[in-house]
């Protein structure tokens, strides 16, 4: 598992990046996961005032 994101609800806002415990998420227009750093903790989904971001298997 490991957290998307949808690239038509992410604004950039970025407050998924200040969350992440591992660094896995960057922001470059919109949030990108690095799965390989993704421990699937749902803090960004949480997060996302977007709602832009769901773990998914």
């Amino acid at each position: 598992m490991s957290a998307k994101i949808d690239a038509e609800k992410c604004s950039g806002c970025g407050s998924c990046v200040d969350v992440c415990p591992t660094d896995a998420i960057t922001v470059d227009e919109i949030a990108s996961v690095d799965a390989n750093e993704c421990t699937d903790c749902g803090s960004c989904v949480d997060e996302c005032p977007e709602e832009a971001i769901e773990l998914e298997d």
